[in-house]
């Protein structure tokens, strides 16, 4: 029998759990101590938290005649390094793990014990067993992931995002597995998602016209306009306007908080990114060139002579358009849909939020978080990394290292 054929169901076992204050040797003299018995080796996990390490080691049992004696001498060595031991028989390896395997992240600023009791409870509920929690990250917010085992990932989701925003945390469920480490795509918005600005109204400033604007913008949240009508009717405003404007509204157009750190840090882990909008080309060309992005499509404001005519030409890029786009650039990329990741955080972005396998509603409005796959609710973009199951640590890490 192969050692990958190897089944420990029906041996008897040792649980050896080591814990005390933590320093560099333990492992090793843990090991080196039961090296003695000739046992072998089932599981290891570790975890380290404020410096207090617990070390647990499911190991075969030696023969009955050596088992008090290893007892003995492992509990003599833990006292020796001034750690505590904890030695429970058994058999055979760990439970098996339940079908249906997920990824639960939870982000928090903070992250509370009632919002964490919240979310354990209704992982109980929903009939999900926590296997393994490990810290993402520490600052800017607190993000935690729970490996849930026992319940398919799509009844989990539902039972655990509903309630977030009222427990104060965002949680993102997505299924476990080797597709999650696959080359993926990114897709972004980019008013009030990639950068925090409304260009049409960066340039009805200069227009004079931000009153007029604002009145089309709020017809159309009404519902009086669609998309397409809003957006011509706001750019016909437009008319007259100096072209050297753009290059204005180039350099008036703030990044999000921690957009920078997104987009470098996915380009490392072999990622396209792009972004799609409503906005115009005259500004999403430029951030392309500057953040590197594999993908930019948006309206194109039309320019004859020097001055804006109020039109826009070519394709419209609206709510339909924006995930006509996604899949379009999936297609280009060679990238299946399920390993797409769509980020918006307005109705016109809904559909390609719904279209890719992950749709993250960053600081959107309500209506657009309760239909999206997950929300981020904090003004960090960089945060949407921890959902991908990034820490800080290795983002920290890799800038470091390119410093270097």
């Amino acid at each position: 029998m192969s050692a990958e054929q190897t089944s420990f169901s029906d041996v008897p076992t040792l649980l050896v759990k080591i814990f005390g204050k933590d320093r560099p040797g333990i492992t090793a003299g843990l090991f080196d101590t039961l090296a003695a018995y000739s046992v072998d080796v089932v599981d290891i996990e570790q975890v380290v938290t404020r410096g207090r390490m617990v070390l647990c080691a499911l190991v075969t049992a030696p023969p009955r005649t050596l088992e008090g004696d290893l007892r003995a001498t492992v509990h003599s060595w833990a006292e020796s390094i001034k750690m505590q031991a904890e030695i429970i028989s058994g058999l055979g390896d760990n439970r098996p793990r339940g079908l249906g395997r997920s990824l639960v992240t939870v982000l928090g600023h903070p992250l509370t014990a009632e919002a964490t009791a919240a979310i354990a409870a209704k992982i109980a509920k929903a009939g999900g067993n926590i296997d393994r929690i490990f810290r993402l990250a520490k600052y800017p917010v607190t993000a935690v992931e729970f490996a849930v085992s026992g319940v398919e990932t799509e009844p989990l989701r539902t039972a655990l995002v509903t309630d977030a925003a009222k427990l104060g945390v965002d949680v993102a469920v997505v299924a476990a597995g080797l597709h999650r480490r696959a080359q993926r795509l990114v897709v972004m918005d980019v008013d009030s998602t990639l950068i925090q600005d409304e260009v049409i109204e960066l340039f009805a400033a200069h227009a004079g016209c931000e009153d007029e604007v604002a009145e089309v913008t709020a017809a159309a949240m009404r519902g009086e306009l669609d998309f397409e009508q809003s957006l011509h009717a706001r750019v016909a405003l437009l008319e007259g306007l100096d072209a050297s404007v753009v290059d204005k509204v180039r350099s008036e157009v703030r990044l999000t908080p921690g957009a920078r750190t997104l987009i470098r840090t996915l380009k490392r882990l072999g990622f396209q990114v792009g972004v799609v909008s409503g906005g115009f080309t005259q500004v999403t060309d430029d951030l392309q060139d500057r953040l590197g992005l594999d993908f930019a499509q948006a309206n194109t404001l039309e320019i004859v002579d020097g001055k804006l005519t109020g039109r826009v030409t070519g394709e419209i890029v609206d709510r339909a358009g924006k995930a006509r786009l996604l899949r379009r650039f999936a297609a280009e990329a060679g990238v299946p849909l399920s390993q797409t990741v769509a980020i918006g955080d307005g109705a016109n972005d809904l559909d390609m939020l719904n279209a890719a396998g992950l749709g993250v509603a960053f600081n959107a409005k309500p209506v657009v978080r309760e239909a999206a796959h997950t929300a981020v609710n904090v003004p960090f973009l960089d945060t949407v990394l921890y959902l991908l199951g990034v820490t800080r640590e290795e983002v920290e890490a890799a800038d470091a290292h390119e410093e270097d």
